[in-house]
This record gives C-alpha cells, sequence and structure tokens, in this order.
C-alpha cells in the first residue's frame, strides 16, 4: 500500500464531538439549507489551541482563495477603476479587518471552538481568527456546496463592504504609519496599558504613541480594537 501524502490529514481521526444544535442551526441560516458533511464545518470553527487534530488551517488556505477570486470578479464586474484602484479595494476587502467584521456581524464569534486559554485571552474576538475561521467556512462551503453557492454567499456577506466604502479609505493604523514616515517621525508604538471585566465582555485601553509628537489612550473590546479608535483619535488631536 503506498505511503499517504504528509501533506493530507489524516481522515482516521476525527473530531471529538459534533456541531452543537445551536451552531447547525447558525450555519443553516448563514448558508440557507443545512449544513453536509457536519465534520467538515466543525473543522472550519476549530481553533488549534483545541488540540484537536484538525483545525481550521487548511479550509482557511483555500477560503482566502475562493474569497480572492469572488471579490476581483465582483470588482472587475462592476467596471470601475484602474489596476491600481482595483487592487487596492481587493486587499482591503479581503483583508483580515473586513473579514472580522463580516464575521461579527453573522454573530460567528458563539460558535468557534477555542482551547481555554486562548479564550481567556479574547480569542473569539480576535480579528485574526475572526478573519481565519470566516475564510475556513468559505473553503468548507466549496468543498460542500461548490463554486456558485458560495460565489453567492460571499456576495450576500460582502455587499455592504463592496458597496460601501471599504478601500477607498485607509485603515486608522496605516493611515497613522504613513503619517509618521510622511512627518519623518518613528513608527507608532502600541501599548496594551489595561485589561479589565469577565472574559465574555472583555475592555482593553490601549496606548499608542509616537517619540516626539504625544501619545493617546483608547478602550475597545479588542486590543485591535482599542488600537484601531488610538489610531484614529491620534490623527485627529495630531495629525
Amino acid at each position: 500500500m503506498a505511503d499517504r501524502d504528509p501533506l493530507e490529514p489524516d481522515r482516521g481521526h476525527v473530531l471529538s464531538v459534533t456541531l452543537s444544535p445551536e451552531t447547525a442551526a447558525f450555519l443553516g441560516k448563514l448558508l440557507g439549507e443545512p449544513p453536509r458533511e457536519p465534520a467538515l464545518w466543525l473543522e472550519a470553527l476549530t481553533h488549534g489551541s483545541t488540540g484537536e487534530p484538525r483545525n481550521y488551517e487548511r479550509l482557511e488556505f483555500l477560503g482566502d482563495r475562493v474569497l480572492g477570486l469572488v471579490i476581483a470578479d465582483w470588482l472587475f464586474e462592476r467596471g470601475t477603476g484602474n489596476e491600481g484602484k482595483l487592487s487596492q479595494r481587493l486587499n482591503a476587502l479581503v483583508s483580515r479587518d473586513t473579514n472580522a467584521a463580516v464575521a461579527r456581524a453573522v454573530g460567528l464569534s458563539a460558535h468557534i471552538r477555542l482551547g481555554k486559554q486562548a479564550r481567556d485571552d479574547g480569542g473569539a474576538d480576535s480579528d485574526n481568527i475572526l478573519g481565519d475561521v470566516m475564510e475556513a467556512l468559505l473553503g468548507a462551503s466549496f468543498l460542500t456546496r461548490g463554486f456558485e453557492l458560495t460565489r453567492g454567499l460571499v456576495r450576500r456577506l460582502w455587499t455592504d463592504a463592496v458597496e460601501g466604502r471599504v478601500g477607498q479609505q485607509k485603515h486608522p493604523k496605516s493611515a497613522l504609519q504613513e503619517w509618521a514616515a510622511g512627518n519623518r517621525r518613528k513608527l507608532p508604538e502600541y501599548k496594551v496599558l489595561e485589561r479589565t471585566g469577565p472574559d465574555h465582555a472583555a475592555q482593553f485601553t490601549v496606548a499608542v504613541a509616537i517619540k516626539g509628537v504625544g501619545e493617546v489612550e483608547a478602550t475597545g473590546s479588542s486590543k485591535q480594537e482599542a488600537e484601531t479608535l488610538a489610531a484614529a483619535e491620534f490623527l485627529r488631536r495630531f495629525g
């Protein structure tokens, strides 16, 4: 018998739990139909911190490519902007920030499977994890439902982002970094000052400073949100 490809997951290992009724209902509402191959969807929702042999990383890799193709085709279809502007919008629309915003809008956080430490550290509201799991769900959709239905899913969930100004204005952290460079200043430095509240409703206070200019603090429900708010306030105050 031929050796198994080391890049292939060992399908002999199965996840130790199944989809909860709440998560199955969430996926059914999201997809417009009951999820087929529940184990694959569970894999898409599972973070490596759980210690399970299968997690969302491979599906996230696939979903990232599917999302990029759907958004690129969508922007091309809309027929606005040259290559540079299209690339700028594409990068913004498939960014972790945008993916995380979509994940929050659909209520994904409650269904992500995390290890205790990752959850205690605020992983359920991490832009990185939310964005990755959102892409993993697109990967699972592509495998179980095909490209056209997944394309329809992306177009429904990303409508507000595509029709809004995502990608037409810079993210506050990027804008602040460019402002610092343009004014010959050192790059912004972010520091968590305080974390308060219970794990399910944590609050983070973050300071951002640019040497020789000043420092600003802001508070948000995640470290990423607090950093974004601090960067925006710094630009408002000193920019």
